[in-house]
């Protein structure tokens, strides 16, 4: 049995509602990046009220917080050059 070869050549202009879609995706990495913001301050503010406390559980709360939402920025920020990275090598296999 043959299989007919298909090809995949994703285009934002192909299908109507294409350029919203990406604003849409856009404002989406906004407010994510937004939110990473607002973490890394309350984190900081923990972390540094739980340090003048001597809180150890607050303090280790806050370094958490402004660690997650540090390696949160990086994937947001990387999010589409890792999508076309995993994409060309899947389309790379044969």
């Amino acid at each position: 049995m043959l299989f007919a070869n298909v090809s995949l050549t994703p285009s934002t202009s192909d299908l109507p509602g294409s350029a919203a879609l990406q604003h849409i995706a856009d404002g989406l990495a906004s407010w994510a990046l937004i939110g990473s913001l607002v973490a890394l301050l309350l984190g900081a503010a923990l972390w540094a009220v739980g340090s003048h406390t001597q809180n150890m559980h607050h303090s280790a709360q806050g370094r958490r917080a402004v660690l997650t939402s540090l390696v949160a920025a990086v994937v947001i920020g990387a999010a589409p050059t890792l999508i076309n990275f995993f994409f060309n090598a899947g389309l790379s296999v044969k």
